[in-house]
């Protein structure tokens, strides 16, 4: 028997979305940047919103992301992809604009174009990827470094005294007038998953309706180069250490009750 005739579209109950390029991707083995990809590109494709999408990626290691998902994708500076996507908004409303970053880039050098964006209100989403560390430069201390916590640029541990706290910027990006929606998922179990996909699929929606607001989905993420362990053992680590510190849920929901 021929496979096409086992595999028909009538058994067919899972495909890789169409926009999901064959590039073979370059991120480590265990890294959440792979499994973001592939649900965004799913969400677009259920949206009907292939050729409707400016994506824009900054400097880190997304910085790549326009070689795997088949959209329209604006490079920005370190840090600037807000301010790049308000532009893109405003001057295209009818466009899904989002932004994905990561804890270097968006809480780090891209901290004040997060922040006034946000409290703008801009109606674009905000995915960002916090996996505590510098992934893409060699694993330094990133702001969202946990205390204590292991980097090339901190080997004894981040040291509050010297370093400063961990910056949850979730938390404070949460008190913002500008904000819709906010949450924090993960990827790490096929539950994890689908609630992640469901959260991303309102910040787009959300940035499509015209009722305003600026929508972030933080997705609590490994680094398992960067941390220095294997898949199975980051995904455990972020379990014991992350979860505690970015605890999952929806933080604002401006929706919720109407």
């Amino acid at each position: 028997m021929a496979l096409e005739d086992i595999i028909k579209p009538e058994n067919l109950v899972y495909k890789k979305p169409d926009i999901l390029n064959d590039n073979p991707m370059h991120y480590c083995p265990g890294c959440s940047h792979g499994v973001v990809h592939k649900i965004i590109a799913e969400i677009l494709e259920e949206m009907g919103m292939e050729e409707n999408t400016i994506a824009i990626a900054p400097v880190g290691c997304a910085v790549f992301a326009y070689n795997y998902i088949d959209v329209d994708w604006e490079e920005a500076a370190h840090g600037r992809a807000p301010a790049v996507a308000t532009a893109i908004k405003r001057l295209r409303p009818d466009k899904l604009v989002f932004t994905y970053q990561g804890d270097g880039d968006l809480s780090a050098i891209g901290t004040a174009e997060t922040i006034h964006a946000c409290n703008r209100g801009e109606s674009i989403a905000i995915i960002f990827i916090n996996n505590g560390i510098y992934g893409m430069t060699g694993g330094q201390m990133a702001p969202t470094t946990l205390e204590g916590m292991k980097t090339s640029t901190c080997p004894y541990g981040r040291d509050v005294k010297l370093n400063g706290y961990p910056l949850k910027i979730t938390n404070q990006l949460k008190e913002l007038e500008g904000i819709r929606f906010i949450t924090r998922e993960s990827v790490h179990t096929a539950a994890a998953v689908r609630k992640a996909k469901k959260a991303i699929r309102k910040a787009f929606e959300n940035s499509l309706d015209g009722k305003g607001g600026t929508n972030v989905v933080e997705i609590v993420s490994t680094c398992s180069s960067g941390w220095k362990l294997t898949p199975e053992k980051a995904n455990k680590w972020m379990e014991e250490n992350m979860f505690p510190a970015y605890p999952l849920g929806v933080l604002v929901d401006k929706d919720a009750n109407k």
